[in-house]
């Protein structure tokens, strides 16, 4: 991995700068190189991006201490911790019990149920547009975004009030179903439920046994001074909600 240049040369200021001196410096450099106002210039682009690593170094306590002291991936050495969790050891993702979790429904094995495990909803997307001045500088844009929320009335089970989901009687519950494929066997969501585990036999009016209805969210969305165009910025939890109860996908 090459060296990062010394971030405090890159934004020309001393060792000892405060926040306020690091983020001055570093707002005035970024509206000086940004691309918009040098369209074409690969020197200044050049510049605009050596700017933003800079800056993303210094803004941050623990990757300025950590270049300070001379360690880690800032001071050219190997850092451990980029490599945790890449090979599905204690780190958690993408490890080979995630596989079997594909494989069969959610249990880490032949014997694992489906259900017990509640679908994530959806992430959503959504453009914003900033002026110049915002995109330097920073600010707080309001926004508007359709998506889907739990039904007030079955306050997202799906079901008619007074009545609740029951056992699926195709899978008993698991949520999934086993299918022979010669000498393997294959489990994929259940056909009838879902993948749910349950069944809805008498649907809620309002939402039709989805659980859901259709509403209008306002957020306010922070935009971090220096955003270039095409930059996403992740609101956590603010996308479509779960089936059934399931947890929130992000909004980008």
């Amino acid at each position: 991995m090459p060296q990062l240049k010394d971030p405090y040369a890159a934004l020309g200021v001393d060792r000892k700068a405060s926040d306020d001196e690091i983020k001055k410096a570093y707002r005035k450099l970024a509206r000086e190189y940004h691309p918009d106002k040098n369209p074409g210039d690969a020197r200044a682009e050049e510049r605009f991006k050596e700017v933003q690593e800079a800056y993303d170094v210094l803004s941050d306590p623990d990757k300025r201490k950590q270049f300070d002291s001379g360690g880690g991936i800032f001071g050219g050495g190997f850092d451990p911790g980029a490599f945790r969790g890449g090979f599905g050891g204690g780190g958690g993702g993408g490890g080979f019990g995630d596989i079997l979790s594909d494989l069969f429904g959610g249990g880490g094995g032949p014997g694992g149920r489906g259900a017990s495990r509640p679908q994530r909803g959806r992430d959503l997307e959504t453009d914003v547009h900033v002026s110049f001045e915002q995109a330097m500088d920073g600010a707080q844009i309001p926004i508007s975004v359709p998506l889907s929320a739990p039904c007030p009335t079955c306050h997202g089970s799906g079901a008619k009030p007074g009545t609740a989901p029951e056992v699926c009687s195709r899978c008993q519950g698991r949520g999934v179903e086993a299918e022979s494929q010669g000498l393997f066997s294959i489990s994929q969501p259940c056909r009838q439920c879902g993948g749910t585990g349950t069944e809805i036999k008498d649907p809620c009016q309002t939402c039709a046994g989805s659980g859901q209805t259709r509403q209008v969210k306002r957020y306010r969305v922070n935009v971090p001074a220096g955003v270039r165009e095409g930059s996403r910025v992740r609101l956590a939890g603010k996308g479509e909600p779960g089936p059934r109860g399931g947890p929130s996908g992000d909004l980008y």
